[in-house]
């Protein structure tokens, strides 16, 4: 006898290089989830899908700003088998899983295989087309800022290393009534081994999204502290709205840069030519941020990892920054 299906797909909401994500609903409590499809048959794919597993699933404790993996479905044919972390699988399942999909017994092209990750369901689309859609406001801005802050810290703490944060990656939740920034697409991202400090480990293989790709990624040599040049990228971006328009997909995007005639140089790789250049923060309106935004902003975005903000230490510095506060009145 047949069982009936688990989640049913409403409509396709986006879709890359790496997968399709999908809205559905889970068919016995009608609640909505998010569904991304990754399609494992070449081994660049299976790569991609088993570091985002890897990684949602090794988180212990979930946070209000880092997407909530539900559950993780294998697909070899028209065979499902739930492998999530909350079934509580042994290593050694998960590794014969991870066995499985890098190819030894998947790869035939006549039997369909996918990882499918049930994820919660974020209403308010990503961060970047919801900043893009309103008018400036540093009240929300700070409110991002903080949210954000927070999750890549508590990554960090985990021992994961986003290596691919941009805006489009960051969704939005209205859930509570003011929106919730929830960092996603771990597709990119790597767990490191041991309990030792994450700014420790040292990455070789250049990967990210180019205008948010610190120096050091450029040269192929650096740490966790490229996240926290890619949140400087977004903040600085968001603050002042600063755009450009991506090449592949026409779509305008949060993102600072150089331009050297009508060119746009990536941040990362224009300090990478020339190590001494002087960021110019703000760009637009020297009214639009205060000091010490400004200092948080050329702390984010050092040159050198070592003169750089770790997750840690911007997390108590992004509270103590005057933007964004309201003020409160004096009495007379």
């Amino acid at each position: 006898m047949a069982t009936e299906a688990k989640y049913s797909i409403i409509r396709e909401v986006g879709r890359g290089s790496y997968g399709v994500v999908y809205e559905a609903i889970v068919n016995q409590t009608r609640s909505k989830v998010a569904v991304k499809r990754m399609h494992c048959n070449v081994p660049e794919n299976v790569e991609l899908a088993l570091q985002e597993f890897w990684a949602l699933q090794s988180i212990q404790r979930q946070h209000e700003n880092v997407i909530q993996l539900e559950e993780c479905i294998l697909q070899n044919g028209q065979v499902f088998q739930p492998i999530s972390h909350r079934y509580r699988k042994s290593d050694s399942h998960l590794l014969l899983i991870e066995t499985c999909l890098k190819g030894r017994r998947c790869m035939d092209p006549k039997s369909a295989c996918f990882l499918w990750f049930v994820m919660e369901f974020c209403d308010g689309g990503n961060m970047n087309e919801y900043l893009l859609s309103r008018s400036p406001d540093a009240q929300l801005n700070n409110s991002f800022m903080r949210q954000l802050s927070s999750a890549v810290a508590f990554l960090h703490r985990n021992q994961i290393v986003h290596r691919d944060l941009k805006s489009d990656n960051i969704l939005i939740s209205h859930r509570r009534g003011s929106p919730i920034v929830k960092v996603a697409d771990f597709g990119l991202s790597k767990v490191c081994q041991g309990k030792g400090n994450v700014n420790q480990h040292r990455f070789s293989s250049a990967c990210g999204s180019n205008f948010y790709m610190a120096p050091e990624v450029w040269e192929g040599h650096y740490t966790a502290k490229a996240d926290i040049f890619a949140l400087g990228i977004i903040f600085w971006a968001m603050v002042e709205r600063i755009t450009f328009r991506d090449g592949d997909t026409e779509k305008e995007l949060l993102g600072t840069y150089i331009c050297q005639g009508k060119e746009l140089i990536p941040l990362g790789e224009a300090l990478l030519e020339n190590p001494n250049m002087k960021l110019q923060i703000p760009l637009k309106n020297k009214k639009s941020m205060p000091a010490d935004l400004c200092k948080l902003l050329h702390d984010m975005l050092a040159f050198n990892p070592k003169e750089r903000l770790d997750a840690f230490q911007l997390e108590v510095r992004i509270r103590q920054i005057s933007y964004g506060k309201k003020r409160q009145r004096s009495v007379s």
